[in-house]
């Protein structure tokens, strides 16, 4: 099972946050302790909206310190992020500048179907298997062909590769993450030589794939000098796309089992053994990402927690900050027979003034129209249920498979009117947490690697349910009243359902 006690930091960062996590792994299981955190955040600067990644990785750097200071036997470091997004290297390996974020503007419908005269959106899904999405790598890639730097670009690497390029010097393409830019093939694994020629991209554009569990290097002398961290610590490759490391840190024990990946988007969907390339599935718009241990993660990319997120930022804009305990309070004993709206809609994706965006989109589609900021928040989450509850319906019809049991994990494990009205939309029990799924997902292939854990994802798995209290909630109406009682009241449970 296990070989002995080790410490692992898992560099953990979202699209509106971040954090340095020490994983003390003993007989094969994970303690967790989160040792900094730090904010994040897309900006305007030089005409696009930008991720400061140089920035997020001096936070990073403040983090590797304070690990060191409270651990003085770190083993590894693994980095995830959010998926899609790069920086641009030069000749030199220098960043020619700040990454442009997935949200800016600049993938037009125009720089869309510029790349579909290229390859026809039947022929891209044929190779790559991939939910259609306007920001996904190859449309960004597609914008950033017409840009003035351009011609100075040797290389483009995903976020987590750049942070793990600048702890160690080495230049690598992470698989799990490399399979949402739309160049992977999903049945080979590998980038795919013909779409980078049909889209007059070079052939070497990202830099060597590499799978979740191999070394990537040594940290280099200067990131050992600003952190203090012995020059023994090696990164390691994880899945580094954060749903990637998340589905890993699921701790499922029942083979009929989804996932809703609950954070600034949902994820939703099944664990593969193969990707599902058919007709129906992508007229279904579904995706085929790479997992650990070669696995396909089935899913559709849903409208997620930005709604809300978004709408609070918006109130607190207007000089009315509201809290969020309250409202979901308040929420929670609105009726069910509130408006529902298409979380996936395109008008969402974008920063702006969600709540007037959530009114129109209710007013347009002849629904009632929310007045009171609790019923815009039932709205939302309301709205994200029924989306899983359609997902996860699709994904049976699409794979053949039954689900049981819906694992929400993320930050949306801890909002229990979400998990509630998902368990009453879907019909079927949900088993909310972890919360830090991802950053338990990184260490659990961490230490796999270093051989203080060992076996299958459905081993490790096991042995991490044994050791979580989750919540459970069960469908108002199919176990009955007595089980659940209102959307606010759930059953502390081991996570065996």
């Amino acid at each position: 099972m296990s070989g002995g006690r080790t410490v692992h930091a898992a560099i953990d960062i979202g699209a509106s946050s971040g954090r340095v996590v020490a994983g003390v792994v003993d007989d094969g299981r994970v303690e967790l302790h989160t040792v900094h955190r730090f904010a994040n955040g897309a900006v305007r600067a030089k005409g696009r909206l930008r991720w400061d990644l140089s920035g997020l990785f001096a936070e990073v750097l403040v983090g590797l310190t304070r690990l060191g200071e409270r651990f003085d036997d770190v083993t590894s470091v693994g980095v995830d992020t959010w998926a899609v997004d790069y920086g641009l290297l030069d000749a030199d390996g220098r960043l020619l500048a700040e990454p442009t974020a997935y949200r800016d503007d600049r993938t037009s419908p125009a720089v869309l179907a510029g790349v579909h005269e290229h390859v026809p959106a039947d022929e891209l899904y044929a190779v790559n298997g991939l939910q259609s999405l306007p920001f996904t790598t190859l449309y960004q890639l597609a914008a950033e062909q017409q840009d003035v730097l351009w011609p100075r670009v040797r290389h483009a690497v995903l976020l987590p590769d750049l942070i793990g390029y600048w702890l160690t010097g080495a230049l690598r393409t992470e698989v799990t993450n490399a399979s949402t830019t739309g160049l992977l093939d999903a049945r080979t694994r590998t980038f795919s030589a013909d779409l980078l020629r049909r889209l007059d991209l070079p052939e070497d554009l990202f830099p060597p794939l590499v799978q979740p569990g191999e070394r990537l290097g040594g940290l280099l002398p200067e990131v050992v000098a600003a952190t203090g961290l012995p020059a023994s610590v090696s990164v390691v490759a994880v899945g580094s796309h954060d749903t990637a490391s998340a589905v890993v840190g699921v701790p499922a024990t029942d083979p009929r089992w989804a996932y809703v990946s609950s954070g600034t988007w949902s994820l939703v969907g099944l664990e593969l053994d193969a990707p599902v390339l058919t007709a129906g599935s992508r007229e279904a718009n579904f995706t085929n990402e790479g997992g650990v241990d070669g696995r396909t993660r089935f899913l559709r990319n849903v409208g997620g927690l930005w709604l809300l997120s978004e709408s609070l930022r918006s109130w607190s804009d207007e000089g009315e900050p509201a809290d969020l305990a309250d409202l979901l309070e308040q929420a929670g004993r609105l009726p069910d027979d509130g408006p529902v709206i298409d979380v996936d809609d395109e008008r969402f994706i974008a920063p702006d003034d969600m709540p007037e965006r959530i009114r129109r989109a209710c007013r347009e589609a002849g629904q009632a129209v929310p007045g009171t900021r609790a019923e815009v928040v039932r709205c939302v989450l309301a709205s994200l249920a029924a989306a899983y509850a359609r997902t996860l319906d699709q994904a049976e019809r699409l794979t053949g498979r039954r689900v049981e049991v819906v694992h929400v994990v993320g930050g949306g494990a801890q909002n229990a009117l979400l998990c509630q009205l998902a368990a009453d939309a879907t019909g079927r029990t949900v088993l909310a947490g972890p919360v830090e799924a991802t950053a338990l997902g990184n260490v659990m292939v961490q230490a796999r690697t270093a051989g203080s854990s060992t076996g299958t994802l459905e081993e490790m798995r096991a042995r991490t349910a044994d050791r979580l209290d989750l919540r459970r909630y069960a469908p108002v109406g199919v176990h009955g009243p007595d089980d659940v009682g209102t959307a606010t009241q759930t059953t502390a449970t081991k996570a065996r359902p």
